[in-house]
């Protein structure tokens, strides 16, 4: 075990106990600054400064050094906050990088071993080194960063310089395909008047109850459209489709032969258009 060197009569007492926690787990390590540095990525500077009560490390190098010493780090760690709130300043939280292993594993051991140490002079601080690498990694995050937009600036001027071209507008008679289509298959009725015993057919129906409303269509309406015009009335085209002139003529057709007029045709109306 280590022949520890007797820390600073001025040390708070918490910060004291926080000290002696760590050297025990160091020597239940069993490890020398060297491989300690090594294991935990701390330089052997700074363990010496934690050691001896001149710097208080961080929450990550208390718990490294407590598991290295087979220890529970909830002790350790509730000492370093107790510590850290006397201290005065942030802890040191800064690691600097791990040496490359030795190759032989044991030379270490033998060449520097564990035994009477005391703390050195007070070394470079490590957080020099780790301020210069943030630097760098700040540095180079900017520029690219700086690269990337440029590109995609780049892209986007590509892009507005090379719109699609609009595709002409349909035709109208690919619109009109549809309409054309229908009216193509609407019935075409035709006029034949012609008197048989004593009354008038078209050549449409020769219905004389069909009751017809504006609205309605099929031949019944195109044979009363039919006779409606024989009888010198004005129902619009021979369509088959009740409308508003052909309700018109109705109504004549039913003032003039003294029925009800309703523009409704039914067996009354149907009996004065055949007569």
């Amino acid at each position: 075990m280590s022949r520890w060197k007797g820390l600073p009569e001025e040390l708070d007492p918490r910060v004291r106990q926080l000290v002696v926690g760590l050297r025990r787990s160091k020597d239940r390590s069993g490890l020398s600054l060297r491989r300690l540095a090594a294991k935990t990525g701390y330089s052997t500077s700074s363990w010496e400064r934690y050691l001896s009560g001149r710097s208080l490390p961080s929450r990550e190098a208390v718990e490294a050094i407590a598991r290295l010493g087979g220890e529970d780090p909830a002790r350790l760690l509730a000492l370093h906050e107790v510590a850290a709130e006397v201290w005065g300043r942030t802890p040191d939280v800064t690691p600097e990088p791990r040496p490359p292993a030795p190759a032989d594993p044991g030379a270490d051991s033998k060449t520097h071993p564990d035994v009477d140490w005391e703390p050195g002079p007070e070394a470079d601080p490590p957080g020099a080194h780790g301020r210069a690498l943030r630097v760098t990694l700040v540095a180079g995050s900017v520029a690219l960063v700086l690269a990337v937009a440029a590109a995609v600036l780049l892209a986007v001027r590509l892009t507005d310089g090379e719109q699609p071209v609009a595709a002409d507008p349909p035709t109208a008679t690919v619109s009109s395909a549809p309409a054309a289509a229908r009216e193509s298959q609407r019935p075409v009725y035709t006029c034949r008047s012609q008197r048989i015993d004593g009354r008038w057919y078209a050549g449409n129906s020769r219905t004389v109850k069909a009751v017809l409303a504006k609205g309605h269509a099929g031949p019944e309406v195109a044979e009363a459209q039919c006779l409606l015009r024989e009888a010198g009335l004005a129902p619009g085209a021979v369509d088959g489709i009740f409308g508003p002139h052909t309700e018109r003529a109705v109504r004549n057709l039913q003032k003039r032969s003294g029925l009800v007029v309703d523009g409704i045709i039914g067996p009354h109306t149907w009996k004065a258009l055949r007569e």
